[in-house]
């Protein structure tokens, strides 16, 4: 990390939280488990993810009192973090209320009834002062669909912003970008296709999709954390939503991962809502089949999201390529957080390349959304 990047960095403390004196903040990253196989490039990659972090946290002791703390990697994005990560976040007197309730145990591994819910949230909002004000999420797997960020979020009213995967290059990339731009041009995507019964979507590489959108607004993601209770992906730029579930079909071709290109594409099949079979030999399809295996709620058609950060380029790294103004993303799993009904701990992502997408109202009307990966509304 060279000094270029402290001005930066200071510039996500004061624009995008607007952090005032006395804030308390929170700083935490992940490091690679023994038993994970990564290979160099990714272990070089998320080593300097985690030298960001400690940068982040250096720089925001001089906006406030602010808590480092680096965990073992958890197995995929959206699985809950370790308690000791709570402890920090929310306070000793509301870990301890949960633990004591058995509730902490429950959350973490998102096996809570309704009710039991309920109760925590409101231990939670009894004590929530003793919460931190600021979150900044440098771990490698992401903790944005997750019950942890949830309850900080909505409950706590603390500013969150998730960074997973983040390579202190985005700075220069999607992270100098117009902030008030993207502002106004996502909220405008979000009115057009709020209120539509179903999105089309077609792409090049042969994605097919029909979802079901009755009743759904399409939420914004836009950077802006100056409220209380604000959350956003840094680099940020999307509108999305939870299709309805059970009713997506068509087909899903994947070209990429996380952070590298399938050796072929891969052919998703879904049938009301779900991933029914997948086609291609890329060595993905077993990764894939084993989570499936594993759980099966991790084949829920789980988001729809539109990128709309102009600034957004490279298709490498997934926390930027589905910020790309033009593309649309799928995310399989999780979508509790945000409209949806599914808790699994597993929420990921894929970007559809140079898609054309149209939105279909009542009385069947329609609206071209995008064209050919080009905006035209």
């Amino acid at each position: 990390m060279t000094k270029d990047f402290i001005p930066l960095i200071k510039k996500l403390y004061e624009s995008n939280f607007a952090v005032q004196g006395g804030e308390r903040i929170l700083v935490f990253t992940d490091r690679i488990r023994k038993d994970e196989a990564v290979s160099e490039q990714d272990r070089d990659r998320r080593e300097r993810l985690r030298k960001t972090a400690k940068l982040v946290s250096e720089i925001g002791e001089t906006f406030g009192p602010c808590i480092f703390y680096e965990y073992e990697a958890l197995e995929c994005n959206g699985t809950e973090p370790p308690a000791e990560l709570w402890e920090r976040a929310f306070g000793k007197t509301i870990t301890d209320q949960l633990k004591k309730e058995n509730l902490l145990s429950g959350l973490i591994a998102k096996s809570l009834e309704a009710d039991q819910v309920k109760r925590a949230e409101e231990i939670v909002l009894q004590k929530r002062d003793e919460a931190v004000d600021v979150i900044i999420a440098l771990s490698n797997f992401s903790t944005s669909h997750t019950k942890f960020r949830d309850l900080l979020t909505e409950k706590a009213r603390a500013r969150c912003a998730s960074m997973p995967l983040f390579d202190p290059d985005m700075f220069f990339g999607p992270m100098d970008v117009d902030w008030d731009k993207l502002d106004r041009e996502s909220k405008e995507l979000s009115v057009l296709i709020t209120g539509a019964d179903e999105l089309m979507i077609r792409s090049p590489n042969g994605t097919e999709l029909f979802m079901d959108i009755q009743g759904k607004d399409g939420l914004i993601d836009t950077g802006i954390l100056r409220e209380p209770g604000a959350f956003s992906n840094l680099p940020a730029g999307e509108v999305y939503l939870a299709p309805a579930e059970g009713k997506t079909q068509g087909k899903l071709v994947i070209e990429w991962g996380l952070t590298h290109k399938l050796k072929s594409p891969l052919t998703l099949l879904i049938e009301d809502g779900l991933v029914e079979n997948i086609e291609g030999d890329d060595e993905y399809a077993d990764v894939l089949n084993k989570r499936f295996e594993k759980d099966p709620l991790s084949r829920n058609i789980a988001e729809l999201g539109i990128g709309t950060n102009e600034k957004a380029s490279r298709p490498d790294n997934i926390l930027e390529s589905e910020k790309i103004k033009g593309t649309i993303h799928v995310a399989l799993g999780d979508n509790s957080s945000f409209g949806g009904s599914v808790r699994t701990s597993f929420h990921q992502d894929y970007v559809v390349f140079s898609p054309t997408m149209e939105a279909r109202f009542p009385e069947g009307e329609k609206k071209a959304i995008i064209s050919n990966g080009k905006w035209v509304f």
